[in-house]
């Protein structure tokens, strides 16, 4: 199905505009502040969105004054990308880190609503492979939007987890489903799974495995197991965010319980 243009170009402008809204408010303190992420601090967040939007402007990265891939959390070559810009941007203040990210992303949604249709919906390279334009700018809606969270998480500001915005990251992780299940979780060929969101955002999936395990609507027989959490602990699962040992106790397991288990310990899929 093609991916709705005005949606993702709509959302990735309320995405920006969320996050300078949160940026906004914070103090030279809470900057600084060590994240959720390996490494970064709240300001290496926002120097990593500059330099992947930055990046996607055409401009190179700065060459730093070390190699990143010496450093523990960057283990590729995209990493190491992301690292050069993150580097780059650390010594400055957090005022003109600010104005930076309102000035990278206002050239963005500049370029991306003056495209033509064919330039939005080409062939292009995205970081789950080789698809669409189209289909990485709504990578950067998911993406963005997880690292607002990573932000709000660090910082204890929760906000911004349901709406059109949150419903677009899901769409994007909702492709990747059928694998973790079938795969990470390796639930067994002739199950189904039932997995429910209960909110903010409400969700529904059913996956069958039937030589491979793929999302069906509507399931052809009854769950073998049924998983349900909140939108919220789905997403920082999925993003590799937390440690799945230690939410067991905010999920809640039907049916059979060793493959609800598994598949509550195997939703990672971010690189």
């Amino acid at each position: 199905m093609k991916i709705d243009r005005d949606a993702v170009v709509g959302n990735l402008g309320a995405e920006w505009a969320s996050i300078s809204e949160l940026l906004g408010g914070l103090s030279a303190q809470d900057w600084k502040a060590p994240s959720v992420l390996p490494g970064w601090s709240v300001q290496d967040i926002v120097a990593h969105m500059i330099g992947t939007e930055s990046w996607l402007d055409g401009q190179d990265p700065p060459e730093p004054g070390l190699d990143p891939m010496s450093l523990p959390h960057v283990r590729n070559e995209i990493a190491a990308r992301n690292e050069r810009w993150v580097l780059s941007i650390r010594p400055d203040d957090p005022a003109r880190v600010l104005d930076r990210f309102r000035e990278i992303t206002d050239r963005r949604l500049a370029a991306l609503r003056a495209m033509s249709d064919e330039e939005f919906h080409r062939p292009s390279w995205t970081p789950a492979g080789e698809d669409t334009y189209a289909r990485f700018m709504r990578i950067r809606v998911f993406d963005c939007w997880l690292h607002e969270q990573d932000i709000r998480a660090t910082l204890d500001l929760p906000g911004h987890e349901d709406g059109p915005v949150a419903e677009m990251a899901l769409d994007e992780v909702a492709g990747a489903i059928g694998f973790l299940i079938g795969k990470r979780a390796g639930a067994p060929d002739g199950s189904a799974v039932a997995l429910r969101l209960t909110g903010p955002v409400r969700r529904e999936y059913h996956v069958e495995v039937d030589g491979r395990a793929k999302v069906v609507d509507p399931p052809s027989r009854p769950a073998t197991t049924t998983v349900s959490m909140t939108s919220s602990l789905f997403t920082r699962l999925t993003g590799g965010r937390v440690d799945p040992a230690s939410r067991l106790t905010e999920v809640e397991l039907a049916g059979d319980p060793d493959l609800g288990r598994r598949i509550a310990l195997n939703l990672a899929f971010t690189i």
